[in-house]
């Protein structure tokens, strides 16, 4: 084994495993900022991401806006050149408000747009929005997702949390999928948020892990359907990543093992997972659609 590899480089040490112990926050959807109150601070890519211009002047819109993935992807694609749409629960704002700060340092526009995507209406006012300030919409990235385990498996899982989850995570795709593309043009793209959870589910993860599997046959599906008018939809498959839903949804001993069962032994950063978005929407893909990145520390993803 070559040992003088650039540390830099290295996968299992370019970030390291987070400092997890004793990590819990209260669920998503309080006022303040969750992200400021994690011990471990995620990387977004503030320090890191350094943009080439291969979205200059496209439109974005990224729902889970606020923080983790969705913030990464949202400064990413603003260092590319991009103005972005931030979508995000309204007890948010904080957070939402600290994102639209980062795509602004970087240049571009940023436009806030809270509310709620279980519902229909928040879904159609958000496409409404984007096409006021933009015109169009060139990127929709659905990222917003919400999860809870329950250690005691289906018997736990009530109707209320499955709901709120099949509405958060394929309800909302679903109609923002349908309202935003009469709105995208030829060489527009739409990304989902699958997980490795898709094929790999974890039992006190069951409603989650059936969404993340959806959003794969949807996605497959969208991507035929589109194909003729030039609209590319494909899907990121995360696998452990730090964001503030881990503490939020998980218990202790589970957050404090958090990732070190993936080959690389380590829980991914935002900043990790947000290239993988940013190839994708850029031109770079022009012949890929209907596919999933796994960005998940060397844990597969079978098709």
């Amino acid at each position: 084994m070559n040992t003088l590899a650039h540390e830099s480089t290295d996968p299992q040490s370019q970030h390291g495993q987070p400092d997890t112990e004793g990590e819990q926050l209260p669920g998503p959807g309080h006022q303040e900022s969750v992200t400021a109150r994690m011990g471990e601070q995620p990387d977004h890519g503030e320090s890191s991401y350094r943009g080439t211009g291969r979205l200059q002047d496209r439109v974005a819109v990224v729902t889970g806006g606020d923080s983790g993935i969705g913030r990464a992807v949202a400064l990413a694609f603003a260092r590319e050149g991009a103005d972005v749409v931030l979508a995000y629960l309204e007890e948010e704002d904080e957070d939402g408000r600290r994102t639209a700060e980062l795509v602004e340092e970087s240049g571009r526009r940023a436009v806030r747009v809270p509310g709620d995507l279980t519902s229909e209406r928040a879904c159609r006012a958000l496409v409404d929005r984007a096409v006021e300030e933009f015109g169009r919409i060139d990127v929709l990235v659905n990222n917003a997702a919400y999860q809870m385990v329950q250690p005691g498996g289906i018997a736990d899982i009530t109707t209320e949390q499955f709901d709120r989850v099949l509405k958060t995570n394929l309800y909302a795709m679903f109609w923002l999928c349908k309202m935003a593309l009469p709105h995208l043009p030829r060489g527009g793209v739409i990304i989902n948020t699958s997980s490795v959870q898709a094929s790999a589910p974890t039992p006190e993860l069951l409603d989650y892990a059936t969404t993340k599997a959806g959003i794969v046959n949807f996605t497959r599906a969208l991507a035929a359907m589109t194909a003729p008018d030039g609209i590319r939809v494909n899907a990121v498959a995360p696998g452990p990543i730090w964001t503030p839903l881990i503490p939020a949804t998980m218990p202790e001993d589970m957050v404090e093992s958090f990732g070190t069962q993936t080959p690389l032994g380590r829980a991914g950063q935002p900043a990790e997972v947000a290239p993988a978005y940013v190839f994708l929407a850029s031109g770079e893909a022009s012949y890929i659609t209907g596919e999933v990145i796994a960005v998940t520390g060397g844990q597969p993803v079978h098709a």
